[in-house]
């Protein structure tokens, strides 16, 4: 990994936080441990396929990241950033109505992708590309976040109702 001092400085900080934070919010709430478990490795594969075809089609760039060689993508977002972050929303609307979930959704991913517009704009470690924009990422991580969290409820729903 090259670049910056400030580059190196998030890359670590945001690993050395994400790797505190994640064992706290994964065994918070030991009943449901399984469904935070389920969002968190839904959201960490489906964000690795995603961002795959986003950086292979050159939308999306991460010239400074962890791993350079084997990944063309932002490894420490997709495995550990963004799925923490999604355990923490399942967590924080697990009883919740639909339109609170949204509401405390965007409370958390427009705080989130302003912190990512500003990553992009002062550093190298993202690069958006072809039109891509704070909007998308918005957008995307929104629509993004609702799919995970209907992932695990209707999991949720199966379990219960199958009680294995």
């Amino acid at each position: 990994m090259r670049g910056n001092k400030v580059e190196r400085f998030v890359l670590h900080g945001t690993l050395m936080i994400t790797l505190m934070a994640l064992p706290i919010l994964l065994l918070r709430k030991r009943s449901s441990i399984k469904d935070w478990v389920i969002a968190y490795l839904f959201n960490g594969i489906t964000n690795g396929i995603i961002d795959n075809i986003l950086a292979s089609y050159k939308v999306l760039a991460y010239p400074v990241r962890h791993f350079p060689k084997l990944f063309n993508t932002s490894l420490l977002f997709d495995v550990l950033v963004y799925p923490t972050f999604t355990v923490f929303f399942n967590q924080w609307t697990d009883k919740d109505k639909p339109k609170i979930i949204f509401l405390k959704l965007l409370a958390l991913t427009i705080p989130a992708n302003l912190v990512e517009w500003l990553i992009e704009k002062k550093t190298n470690l993202v690069k958006w590309n072809k039109g891509w924009n704070f909007w998308y990422s918005l957008i995307s991580s929104t629509l993004k976040s609702l799919i995970t969290k209907s992932f695990v409820v209707f999991v949720r729903k199966v379990s219960d109702k199958h009680d294995w």
